[in-house]
């Protein structure tokens, strides 16, 4: 009896051990034929899967005897589902190709570094804000980018006033000066400029955000020893784009933005326009504004032209107007006097011109012009400085791309030139700064997972500066000393 019921269990141990099959398969793309590292396979209604390895392999074990349900998935593809009878006539892998998804997820194409190439391609390390990040973090903070910013690893918005509420962009410790801003490649927001820009930029028209941590200034120059940010705009597409934005704030904010863009056959716009109102806030209620009283419009319209396949212009303005007032909240709303406030009266202007000519797939020539105008104020108590800005960017840059190496050469020219307001000629701290620049920057492809950069940047500056620190101001003496 005992030899019977042994017999009969080491029959059924025997049946199940030979009841559990494996299962090979090779995934692949349906189109390429290459193989889809990280692709899966599970069993449907069981925890059994497995990842494919560097070759597209994978190997399911432990399947029963029966029809098995098994389902094959990789990002952007569609998922594949086969029923497969065990055990198998042949122990060979099986081939599985899956068909790219018809909503495959957009390139992201980096413009920073001038070649277009796709962030997956790039040995510059550039972190990009884009999609469904951008869009909820505009939402978020639609007056400003202060909070688009700020949210991204090694890099501080360092608010630099407590009345006029000024921030500036400190990426990986160093000063804000060290930090270039550009908006579409173009430096709109450098010196004296560069004062309330992070305040005064309004996110709905972007399309995303370019920042580069480190030095780059082999394309763009000592302004950029921290790091770089370029706010790339939306362009027009051929479906009609509308947009509107109106936010409301505890502290008595208001955001109200629009904007629009098409392209037709020839020609395409965009169209950008916003008004920021932010009321004195003083939630301690300790007599002096967090939040200062501002009021802002802008406007963006551009223009597009599509001349023929090759050759693209667009030509844009740009115009932000604002009045910010922050310090004793019994001044601001009463008006009076002994009371300290910080008054901020700026005018915005700049022009934007770029073309683009496209000699054939592998070469391109581009041009880029800009000419930047700004006015501020700034009023304290028994003091006010103010003065013109006027400044101007122009580069052309050719690009050539062959099958491992791409070169791109340029040459740009730099103005800048502030004269102060309300002062003598001899109390004046004016400059007047023109700088010449030459770049040639190498990438070459030595491998599939090897991409080396090398570049050459060589400038010119011609400056005149005057200096001039009036008696009146307490700390005139030390500094002449």
């Amino acid at each position: 009896m005992k030899q019977t019921i042994l017999s009969l269990l080491t029959i059924l141990l025997m049946s199940a051990v030979s009841a559990q099959n494996n299962f090979k398969a090779t995934i692949k793309d349906s189109e390429t034929n290459e193989p889809l590292i990280g692709a899966t396979a599970i069993i449907q209604g069981t925890a059994n899967g497995v990842s494919a390895d560097s070759n597209g392999l994978l190997e399911l074990k432990n399947i029963p005897n029966g029809k098995q349900v098994i389902e094959f998935r990789f990002i952007g593809y569609t998922s594949r589902v086969d029923t497969i009878l065990f055990p198998l006539e042949s122990i060979l892998p099986l081939e599985i190709l899956l068909e790219p998804d018809s909503e495959e997820m957009e390139e992201v194409i980096i413009t920073a570094t001038r070649s277009s190439r796709t962030i997956a391609n790039i040995p510059t390390r550039v972190e990009v804000i884009s999609g469904e990040e951008l869009e909820e973090k505009g939402n978020m903070k639609p007056g400003d980018i202060r909070m688009m910013l700020n949210e991204s690893t090694g890099i501080q918005t360092q608010q630099t006033s407590a009345t006029s509420y000024n921030s500036s962009i400190r990426i990986q410790g160093l000063d804000g000066k060290y930090t270039q801003i550009l908006r579409d490649g173009l430096p709109l927001y450098s010196g004296f400029s560069g004062g309330l820009s992070l305040l005064q930029i309004v996110p709905l028209d972007l399309k995303q955000v370019e920042v580069i941590k480190g030095a780059s200034s082999t394309l763009f120059g000592g302004g950029a020893i921290a790091g770089l940010v370029n706010l790339v705009s939306k362009t027009p597409i051929e479906k009609e784009e509308i947009n509107f934005m109106l936010n409301g704030t505890s502290a008595l904010g208001l955001d109200a933005s629009g904007f629009y863009s098409q392209k037709f056959r020839k020609v395409g716009t965009t169209v950008f326009t916003s008004y920021n109102l932010g009321s004195p806030y003083d939630p301690a209620n300790i007599g002096l504004t967090a939040i200062p009283k501002f009021r802002r419009f802008t406007i963006n319209p551009k223009l597009f032209l599509y001349l023929n396949d090759k050759t693209t212009v667009n030509v844009g303005f740009n115009s932000t107007v604002e009045d910010r007032i922050g310090g004793d909240m019994t001044y601001i709303e009463k008006g009076g006097t002994n009371l300290y406030y910080e008054e901020n009266r700026t005018n915005r202007f700049s022009t934007q011109f770029v073309v683009d000519h496209q000699f054939n797939a592998d070469s391109k020539l581009n041009f880029k012009n800009s000419i930047s105008y700004y006015n501020r104020s700034i009023n304290i108590p028994g003091y006010e400085f103010s003065g013109d800005q006027l400044s101007s960017f122009s580069e052309v840059s050719y690009n050539k791309r062959q099958q491992k190496v791409e070169w791109i050469g340029g040459l740009n020219l730099w103005t800048d030139k502030f004269t102060q307001a309300n002062v003598t000629p001899a109390e004046a701290v004016d400059y007047n700064y023109t700088t010449v620049g030459a770049v040639i920057q190498n990438t070459w492809n030595a491998s599939d997972k090897i991409i080396l950069e090398t570049g050459f940047a060589e400038t010119i500056r011609m400056s005149m500066v005057s200096l001039h620190f009036p008696e009146s101001l307490p700390y005139s003496k030390s500094i002449r000393n």
